[in-house]
Parts: structure tokens; C-alpha cells; sequence
């Protein structure tokens, strides 16, 4: 069986070179939230944060302990709205961009 390059690793790669695939990811997550996907959006918050500042700068910046980050954003996380929006908020000022909700008719 050849060997493949883990997804995490390809996932960092992507977004240290694309700012595009960064903020998809992060709007993407966004987007999962709202709808009630709150496992797949913590995922892919997770794997945004390693993928861009990780979660010690992350710390720095939120002051949220980054090993309280890490659970947040597990598998079985369940973050507060106060932090959560916190992350939220750091992550669209260092991608520089600014996600907005706007109802829509299905």
C-alpha cells in the first residue's frame, strides 16, 4: 500500500499557501454551525486553528487556555458563547475578513 500524506498536514499545507481555502474553511464552519452541525464545525474549526495560528497563539490572543481550546474544539466539545464567539471574532481579524448573516428565503 503507498503511503499518503496525513490529511491534517495537507490540510496546513493548503492554507499556509491559499488565504482563499483559509477563509472557506472558516466560513464553511460558520456555515455548519448555524445549520446544527455543531460536531463537523468543531472539526473544522480544529483543523483551521492547526492549520493557521494553532492553539498557543491562539491562547495568547483569546486568553483561553489552549488546553480548554483544544477540548472546545474536540470531538465532544461544547464551548461556551462567550468563548466561542471569542475565537470566532480573533480568527475573522487575523484572516481579515468579516462574516456576516443575512436571512434567506429556501
Amino acid at each position: 500500500m503507498a503511503l499518503t500524506k496525513d490529511f491534517r498536514e495537507t490540510i496546513r499545507e493548503r492554507a499556509q499557501r491559499e488565504p482563499q481555502f483559509r477563509a472557506a474553511l472558516l466560513c464553511e464552519a460558520i456555515e455548519l454551525m448555524l445549520a446544527g452541525d455543531e460536531k463537523t464545525d468543531r472539526a473544522i474549526l480544529r483543523n483551521y486553528i492547526n492549520a493557521t495560528l494553532g492553539f498557543q497563539q491562539l491562547e495568547a490572543a483569546t486568553s483561553i487556555p489552549a488546553a480548554s481550546l483544544m477540548r472546545m474544539f474536540g470531538p465532544k466539545g461544547n464551548p461556551s458563547a462567550k468563548n466561542l464567539f471569542g475565537v470566532l471574532s480573533h480568527l475573522q481579524g487575523q484572516e481579515g475578513v468579516t462574516l456576516q448573516i443575512r436571512p434567506r428565503r429556501g
